[in-house]
């Protein structure tokens, strides 16, 4: 069946799934399936422990795997990271479309999650395929608008080749940049997590693999979302307070 979505809004049953009342059942769930991953144990075992412990649904369970890590991926992810104030005169190069979709979430009242790393994630599985959407426009000109107003060099832009619609996105970024005056480049790849773990550049990402073998990396989603889209529903599922 096409995707005909116009938005990339919450899923109809997100109101209740995430509802305040379940927050702190969430959080702790984020501490036990991290203190199990970081022991060593398997990760769809330790998610099923977890998730039966407390009775979550699947949903929920995706949100508490999104969410969590292990103690030593916190340390080193927190070591690395770049605070917003250094980015002036710095090349970047950002993982599309997981920082796209998370921007997009949150315009549209999307459920977006604050993790342990303090990474901001969104709930959205993309399958192989992209469609624009009412919000993507204005997402990529508050992120187009803040990249500028921190006066960063130069923006690399990585899609996934393989994703469809993704060849119609880059066009649609490139006018933009064009007709804004941004020094965008956007270039689709097959791979491009490779890419960006190989990078010397700073990384704009917040897909776990990506963040544990990058050199240098910047929290851009939470950062834009907390900065231009006030009200965004965020739900903060970190079971301990971490740096931002």
């Amino acid at each position: 069946m096409p995707d005909r979505r116009r938005h990339r809004g919450p899923h109809p049953h997100d109101t209740t799934l995430f509802a305040a009342r379940f927050h702190d059942i969430l959080r702790t769930a984020v501490g036990d399936l991290s203190w199990l991953l970081t022991r060593g144990y398997a990760e769809p075992s330790s998610l099923k422990l977890v998730g039966d412990r407390y009775e979550l649904n699947e949903r929920q369970r995706r949100a508490v795997i999104r969410s969590a890590c292990r103690d030593d991926a916190l340390t080193d992810r927190s070591a690395r990271r770049i605070a917003p104030n250094l980015l002036y005169d710095e090349p970047v190069e950002i993982d599309g479309f997981n920082l796209l979709t998370t921007v997009e979430a949150a315009l549209s009242g999307g459920v977006l999650l604050l993790g342990r790393d303090g990474c901001l994630r969104d709930m959205a599985s993309m399958h192989g395929s992209y469609r624009k959407v009412a919000e993507t426009v204005p997402a990529l000109e508050r992120i187009g608008r803040w990249l500028a107003g921190h006066r960063v060099a130069t923006v690399h832009w990585w899609l996934d080749r393989p994703v469809s619609n993704s060849g119609r996105l880059k066009t649609v970024m490139a006018e933009m940049a064009a007709g804004h005056s941004w020094s965008w480049t956007i270039e689709l790849d097959d791979d491009p997590d490779r890419r960006l773990i190989a990078s010397d550049c700073l990384i704009a990402s917040a897909d776990s693999m990506v963040l544990d073998q990058c050199r240098r990396w910047c929290n851009l989603a939470r950062h834009i979302v907390e900065e231009t889209v006030p009200g965004a529903w965020i739900v903060d599922l970190r079971d301990e307070p971490v740096g931002s």
